[in-house]
């Protein structure tokens, strides 16, 4: 019965780009703890501009990194296997980041083993269970924003995507899924900061100082910059998706798919 189901090519492509539509999202929140140097990175000095009356330079999240891609994945699944399919991954997605955060919690109150806390002593870490405390201890109101704001946004992209096509057809595929990215990823770049940082901390002040309305509005902004830009240069890897599943599909599949895509 198994090996019947994945004989089936659109079976097997949902598996695939579901698989991966996943692990983007697990991963870009695991790494979203460390904020990095845009500038530096890339060898440059930060640009210390002035962003709602503070020193603006894109100090961002890693988790930048792989969103517009999770977006951009959300597009490639509307467009095949239409909102149902989208909004099924996006509260599986969901579901799976909340365990895996339960797991952590649990994970980081294990009692160590005597050995070790100190045994990285030798690389710079003088306290293994204190490093891996504060890198899968994220606080409640950063896992709670993180989620609102992943699912607000793949609602979001799904509606305006469909809005597009209905209006457009199967023409101008980079209006709809560019411009549905763009505009999810602006309430993405800003419900998240904004529960974590600034309406969290203000809620249960055991979370940390708040942020105030300028430091939301300037870091959201340079992290919204930067995926606006993203979302723009991967818009040729959006064509590519579509000619190598359509080659994968079949003409006839394809355009059976995108149809009943529409009416899902």
């Amino acid at each position: 019965m198994v090996h019947n189901i994945l004989r089936d090519r659109g079976t097997r492509l949902f598996l695939v780009l579901g698989g991966f539509f996943i692990a983007n999202a697990l991963i870009a929140e695991f790494i979203g703890v460390k904020i990095f140097s845009l500038e530096k990175t890339f060898g440059s000095s930060p640009l210390h501009l002035m962003l709602f009356g503070l020193d603006f330079s894109f100090n961002l999240t890693a988790g930048v990194l792989l969103w517009p891609v999770v977006f951009i994945m959300t597009d490639i699944i509307n467009e095949y296997y239409g909102p149902k399919g989208v909004k099924f991954l996006s509260y599986l997605t969901a579901a799976l980041i909340s365990f895996a955060f339960f797991m952590f919690f649990y994970a980081i109150r294990l009692v160590p083993a005597d050995f070790w806390p100190g045994s990285k002593e030798s690389a710079g870490v003088p306290d293994m269970q204190v490093a891996f405390s504060a890198v899968f201890g994220q606080g409640l109101w950063i896992i709670v924003g993180s989620l609102i704001a992943f699912l607000i946004g793949q609602i979001l992209d799904v509606v305006i995507f469909h809005r597009i096509k209905a209006i457009t057809g199967e023409k101008m595929i980079w209006l709809r899924a560019t411009g549905s990215t763009l505009i999810s990823q602006f309430i993405d770049s800003f419900v998240v900061l904004g529960v974590a940082f600034y309406l969290g901390p203000r809620i249960d002040p055991s979370n940390g100082t708040p942020w105030t309305f300028e430091q939301w509005m300037s870091i959201g902004t340079g992290n919204y910059i930067y995926k606006f830009v993203v979302a723009l240069a991967m818009t040729p890897v959006i064509y590519l998706g579509h000619y190598l599943i359509d080659r994968y599909l079949g003409h006839e599949k394809a355009v059976e798919m995108k149809n009943a895509a529409m009416n899902r």
